[in-house]
């Protein structure tokens, strides 16, 4: 079911003019609402992630279930509380400057890698994460900036598809989340409710020669599957 929008709302929609998040406003306005599966459709695997940009935006996005082809719940986005938008649109370019400073004391802190993979990066290729996803925790202290995390872009994008289908995406229990690998990989009890423990290994420089002998070793269909059970069985 379509929405009513206002002039002004609709004035910002229309300004937006970068293809991802544009893609996003035009599906939820030609039918009230778009789903993952016709982001994948439309070439952007990573759902969330399309979501995320229309947020950063300033536009309001609400994630609710629908049925899937296969008649499994999948996610869906479509606009949100509108009273909120001009609110969250004059944010933005704070936001964006905020994020910046954030960066900063994270890399000073912590040093210039990822968070989850712990892999040196760049600073410049990092982004600056909430701990506790915004839809969730909502605004947390810009002051405190253990709220946040340092994410290379494949963890981030792993971040938020974990996230998102997550049975705490709906009941929203901030205290959950501070529990999770996704939240505190440094110190966590369960990953995104399942009761796991992960080893994330990372191949850099010669070691790279190494992994793709491990892939030839393994042969290539469900490798990383393999080479995971090989490493479980040689501890045991």
């Amino acid at each position: 079911m379509k929405q009513k929008l206002s002039k002004a709302f609709l004035a910002k929609l229309k300004s937006v003019t970068a293809k991802r998040p544009k893609t996003v406003i035009q599906q939820i306005l030609e039918k009230g609402y778009v789903t993952t599966e016709e982001l994948k459709d439309l070439g952007y695997e990573h759902a969330p992630r399309a979501a995320r940009d229309v947020r950063e935006l300033g536009i309001p996005l609400e994630t609710f279930r629908v049925k899937g082809a296969n008649g499994r719940a999948i996610a869906a986005y479509r606009f949100g509380d509108f009273s909120k938008a001009d609110d969250k649109i004059s944010k933005v370019k704070g936001r964006t400057i905020l994020s910046s400073a954030i960066k900063k004391a994270l890399v000073e802190k912590f040093g210039s890698k990822c968070f989850v993979y712990l892999q040196p990066m760049e600073e410049r290729l990092l982004q600056v994460d909430h701990r506790i996803p915004y839809e969730i925790g909502g605004e947390q202290d810009e002051n405190d900036i253990d709220c946040y995390m340092l994410l290379s872009p494949s963890a981030n994008r792993a971040k938020s598809w974990t996230c998102e289908h997550c049975p705490n995406w709906e009941r929203k229990d901030s205290n959950f989340c501070l529990s999770c690998f996704w939240a505190h990989p440094e110190n966590y009890s369960h990953v995104a409710g399942q009761e796991q423990r992960q080893i994330i290994i990372t191949f850099t420089g010669d070691e790279v020669e190494d992994y793709n002998r491990l892939i030839e070793l393994v042969g290539t269909e469900r490798a990383e599957e393999t080479i995971k059970e090989m490493i479980k069985e040689h501890i045991k």
